[in-house]
């Protein structure tokens, strides 16, 4: 429907777009954590739902994930928030929910606090302390000869390390959310902790909802899948449709 995408490198985005309401002119836009990419089964889900729901939904995987052309080793937040900007261009026109997950959270909030096409943002198991996370998932691995979780699929860079350490935290961008935002964390998130979510809603400015699943990881997995995607299209329906 939109073409390709691609990004300030010219590297082609993938993604798939699930149709709402015919005249509908709002979107929402799925990004996903790192090492991740668009075909995760809560992501798939999620957009399911909202399209038979009748709110168009758009997954798309960051440069060097997934199906998207560029190398994983030069994905870093900085990177993929350009990657976002990107796929808002293509999309101009429509108004836009984001909704990201883990570390595509930050990509969220660093965007929507400069960019105003982004109407509507929703975090879910949102990183906030990049440093801290970077330190505490990677500290022990060497950047360049390591990898991610072991998965040799997923190199550990000096780039990605280094854009994490420079960011340090986006906490102090909670006040300069404009917009609506969900924040969704589930209670046993072993690797982004809950606290992250709570110290940036803290900041944050109304209208501001934050709503714990208790008993989640990371990822809402099993049984954890269907409230979290019941509270995100409830919020986007009240909040976007």
């Amino acid at each position: 429907m939109f073409g390709e995408m691609r990004n300030k490198q010219g590297e082609r985005l993938d993604y798939t777009f699930h149709a709402g309401k015919p005249d509908s002119k709002r979107i929402v836009v799925i990004g996903h954590g790192v090492t991740g990419n668009k075909d995760r089964p809560f992501v798939v889900a999620l957009a399911e739902a909202l399209a038979k729901a009748g709110i168009s939904a758009l997954r798309f995987s960051f440069s060097g994930n997934g199906a998207s052309e560029g190398r994983f080793a030069d994905s870093t937040i900085s990177k993929e928030v350009e990657d976002l900007g990107s796929v808002i261009d293509v999309l101009k026109g429509n108004e836009i929910c984001y909704v990201g997950h883990s570390m595509g959270g930050a990509v969220g909030v660093i965007q929507a606090s400069r960019d105003s096409r982004i109407r509507y943002l929703v975090s879910l198991a949102g990183m906030v302390h990049t440093k801290a996370f970077a330190d505490r998932e990677f500290g022990t691995v060497k950047p360049g000869a390591g990898f991610m979780w072991d998965d040799s699929n997923c190199p550990l860079s000096e780039a990605y390390m280094e854009d994490m350490e420079r960011i340090g935290t986006i906490v102090e961008l909670g006040p300069k959310i404009q917009v609506p935002w969900l924040l969704v964390h589930g209670t046993e998130d072993d690797v982004v902790p809950l606290q992250d979510s709570l110290d940036i809603f803290e900041r944050a400015k109304e209208p501001k909802t934050l709503h714990q699943i208790k008993g989640s990881n990371h990822v809402f997995s099993g049984e954890f899948a269907a409230p979290m995607i019941q509270t995100v299209e409830a919020w986007v329906k009240r909040n976007c449709a």
